[in-house]
């Protein structure tokens, strides 16, 4: 399969005064057209800095980002966030609390200069399992879970490629997680929509990703297939620290 994303050396750094972090250090990978791709690792190893480097949030010190076979340019394009969108992990924070999801769903439409605004919000919220009575609301009036099928909405309304996914369930109930991870993967397939979802819970990541990459202290230190990963077939002894710490994942 064709290339969609590919990733090669990055680097981010982030700079304070005197102080340096090196975030991201030689990080490469390379996700198909249609693939799930999965970052895991613990926190502070990497892996958001990665999804918010291709969105142009983070600093890429080295390195290339290629969409589509061409090097994204910085700062982004607006034509960029037609094609790549990102899932924040807290939904309420990524709402605004004023607005109601009717305009927290236009905004991007107006943006964009689409005009069958109303007909594209209405089937946004019918994709993602919620109705039409849902359009006037506030995020405060909505459950987690709801609140982040909006989200997941407002990244499908411009009809991107590539979903960018940051936890995207891991501030949720488990039962809202099952349901929300669901969405995500028929969403994926009615659409051929191409993800990188972040995760800490490798059972997350192994329902719903190909391929993975486990990353510590910003580097990538081995990649694994779905097949390997449920087989517990990880050479690197961070992984199978990983894999020994993750309290109740099993393999089915």
């Amino acid at each position: 399969m064709t290339a969609l994303i590919d990733i090669r050396d990055l680097h981010v750094r982030f700079t304070s005064g005197t102080t340096e972090v090196h975030a991201v250090r030689g990080v490469s990978l390379s996700v198909a057209q249609g693939e799930s791709y999965g970052l895991v690792g613990e926190s502070g190893s990497g892996k958001s800095t990665v999804l918010r480097a291709i969105c142009g949030l983070a600093p890429t010190s080295a390195g290339e980002i290629c969409i589509g076979g061409q090097e994204l340019a910085s700062p982004r394009p607006p034509a960029f966030y037609r094609q790549v969108q990102m899932v924040f992990q807290d939904p309420y924070a990524s709402l605004h609390p004023r607005h109601t999801i009717d305009r927290v769903l236009s905004e991007p439409l107006a943006i964009h200069g689409f005009t069958d605004r109303e007909s594209r919000v209405e089937r946004a919220l019918e994709e993602v399992g919620l109705g039409k009575g849902f359009r006037f609301r506030y995020p405060h009036q909505l459950s987690g879970g709801q609140r982040q099928r909006v989200a997941i909405a407002r990244a499908l309304i411009l009809e991107p490629k590539v979903l960018l996914l940051d936890e995207p369930t891991s501030a949720l109930d488990a039962s809202i997680q099952a349901e929300v991870l669901n969405l995500l993967d028929r969403l994926r397939t009615e659409r051929g929509l191409t993800y990188i979802m972040v995760s800490h819970d490798l059972a997350v990541v192994a329902h719903m990703c190909e391929r993975l990459l486990v990353m510590q202290h910003g580097q990538g230190v081995e990649e694994l297939t779905r097949d390997a990963l449920r087989a517990r077939t990880a050479t690197s002894p961070y992984t199978r620290q990983l894999l020994e710490a993750s309290r109740g994942y099993t393999a089915a």
